[in-house]
């Protein structure tokens, strides 16, 4: 069960991003860091349904992390990047490289690898003060060290580091909705007098915002590398300092190969022309934009 919507999730993530990035296109670029970015997206009606998969995703995350331990349901959210390769497959007809299809293999061989050797086992439900304190201190500054290096540079580090600043924030919000979900099996009265449910909005407001950033700033494969290898590395961080999961310590050294190969990848799925917007596929995509307004 935690698997099925962890992939799901991965699903309508993917399908979502690109139909908001395809949303973002035409935004001029001096919208960039302003509210004006999103009232352009909302007049797009492609953005518009990325945005309505993008609340689908959350509330099959949600569902995941019910059941299953952030080490476990972050991890497979790499598949995001596997699928977005096979939607502009679709999409645009492309036929897969040997590129594309080794990248797709590392990945899947890399996420079994990791679930099958580390065998991440329940931690807490709920992290203390002292935790929460501590994780929140270093998300929110590197976050923030990571927007202001956004602003510089050229596009495909802007579109990095925005999409970077949003996994934090995104695996910050994984772990609050992981607490939640604890919460609202000991009574819904539980949930309101807690501050996790009011942080996740403000959070997830602010992933968002961010990750609409990134899509504006540059190439897709630069935003979604950042965010499917940055999401999963920081929830297991902090499902381990923080919730207390564990990890098969006698497996260590096969556990972080296993991280590589999956990391590896990604980053060789982010280089195909579909994502990149490069070459004959780049072309494809420039000349064929998308029929909903």
């Amino acid at each position: 069960m935690v698997y099925l919507f962890a992939i799901a999730s991965a699903l309508t993530s993917a399908l979502g991003g690109v139909l908001q990035r395809l949303g973002l296109e035409t935004a001029p670029a001096d919208k960039a860091m302003r509210l004006g970015l999103l009232t352009h997206a909302l007049r797009r009606g492609v953005w518009l349904g990325g945005f309505g998969l993008l609340l689908v995703t959350f509330v099959l995350q949600a569902m995941a992390l019910r059941f299953g331990d952030l080490s476990v349901v972050q991890p497979i959210l790499t598949l995001d990047l596997l699928f977005v390769i096979g939607i502009l497959s679709v999409f645009f007809h492309h036929r897969l490289t040997w590129r594309e299809l080794a990248g797709a293999g590392a990945v899947v061989a890399g996420l079994a690898g990791f679930l099958a050797l580390a065998h991440p086992a329940e931690g807490k439900g709920i992290p203390g003060s002292a935790g929460w304190l501590a994780v929140t201190g270093v998300v929110v500054v590197v976050a923030a060290v990571l927007v202001v290096t956004a602003r510089r540079g050229p596009r495909w580090w802007r579109a990095a580091a925005f999409g970077a600043a949003a996994a934090m924030l995104f695996a910050y919000n994984a772990s609050l909705t992981k607490a939640t979900t604890t919460l609202i099996t000991q009574g819904w009265g539980h949930v309101f007098v807690n501050w996790e449910p009011y942080a996740i909005g403000i959070t997830g407001l602010a992933g968002f915002f961010l990750l609409q950033n990134a899509l504006h700033a540059g190439p897709i494969a630069a935003s979604r590398t950042t965010l499917v290898i940055v999401n999963p590395l920081v929830s297991i961080l902090i499902g381990i300092t923080v919730f207390d999961e564990h990890l098969r310590t006698r497996f260590a050294a096969g556990e972080v190969a296993a991280l590589v190969v999956l990391c590896a990848g990604v980053y060789v799925l982010a280089q195909s022309p579909m994502v990149t917007g490069t070459g004959a596929a780049g072309e494809m995509l420039r000349a064929a934009p998308p029929t909903v307004d």
